[in-house]
């Protein structure tokens, strides 16, 4: 199992860019993630042939559904073997516990972690879905509720990570997207941070994609992110 707390996410739409770009990465180096469209493109073929490069998989599918179907999806992935997968928080503890209890029984069960607020979203696209009061105040409530169901972690902005470590313990998984070194583009995330930002405000993974994803060398900006990380968790001991 690597070390890294890096987790690249192969953000692209066939099979093909994905091994393409994964095999400009060192394993030992990071660990990968697939979303939606790479997985509804390639399927589970495209994460078993990633597993065979040596990578640890992040299964970023959001499931979000009544709970027996949210139930059956966990199950699947972890039948898979993937290192991670989630679900939505804010499905409600009832389908957070059937995805709990649904990975229970694999002797070697994924991490099963809970989106809470999507780093897309500030307060005005919140409202509009009628979620009312802040963004940190939406996030620690869904965290919370994810704790309380035995879940191994959260997947938030690192900007509310400090804010749920404060409350909740460091066996508590925090996975955090937005990620930008100082010189990337924000893109289409508004609540982001550095590498360095997140690891001190507790941080456990750090999902990074088009910052290295597009970069003309991806496997030198990784390196680059990896030390920054190491220094930054050399500062917090």
């Amino acid at each position: 199992m690597t070390a890294s707390r890096v987790i690249v996410a192969l953000d692209v739409p066939t099979a093909a860019e994905a091994l393409a770009l994964a095999r400009l990465l060192d394993p030992a180096q990071c660990r990968v993630k697939v979303g939606k469209e790479l997985f509804t493109a390639a399927g589970p073929t495209l994460v078993e042939s990633l597993m065979r490069l040596g990578f640890e998989i992040f299964l970023d599918l959001k499931f979000h559904d009544i709970p027996n179907t949210v139930s059956g999806a966990c199950r699947a992935a972890a039948s898979l073997g993937v290192w991670m997968t989630n679900v939505h928080a804010s499905g409600g503890r009832a389908m957070l516990d059937a995805a709990r209890a649904a990975i229970e029984t694999f002797s070697q069960r994924p991490l099963l972690i809970g989106v809470t607020v999507l780093t897309s979203m500030g307060e005005r696209e919140m409202r509009e879905v009628g979620i009312e009061g802040t963004a940190q105040e939406a996030v620690l409530r869904l965290a919370a509720l994810v704790h309380m169901s035995g879940l191994d972690g959260v997947v938030c902005s690192a900007q509310e990570a400090g804010l749920i470590r404060a409350r909740i313990d460091s066996s508590f998984l925090l996975v955090t997207p937005g990620i930008r070194p100082e010189a990337a583009a924000a893109d289409d995330q508004i609540r982001v941070t550095t590498p360095t930002e997140a690891i001190g405000r507790g941080a456990n993974y750090l999902v990074v994609g088009r910052p290295i994803t597009r970069a003309a060398e991806p496997g030198a900006v990784l390196a680059d992110i990896n030390r920054e990380v190491t220094l930054a968790l050399a500062k917090g001991t």
